[in-house]
């Protein structure tokens, strides 16, 4: 099933399948999310999906019973 990610702030849209990396959604759709340790300990990939909550994007598969997402990207310069 296909799933429309919205990424703020920048207000970009792409298609993404249940399932698929978070990580992998945002690098095509030209985002870039910082990481660290890729296994979500250093939260250095801490987003938020508007209306659930924050996950951390580097263990985060797209979440199935959505048409479409929002999700919210933080900066913080020290990463």
């Amino acid at each position: 099933m296909s799933v429309s990610i919205r990424f703020l702030p920048d207000d970009v849209t792409v298609n993404a399948e249940v399932g698929e990396p978070m990580l992998e959604v945002a690098k095509r759709a030209g985002i870039f999310i910082p990481t660290g340790c890729l296994m979500g300990s250093c939260h250095a990939c801490e987003v938020e999906i508007e209306g659930q909550g924050e996950v951390c994007a580097c263990i985060t598969g797209v979440p199935a019973g959505n048409q479409q997402l929002t999700i919210n990207l933080y900066s913080d310069d020290n990463w």
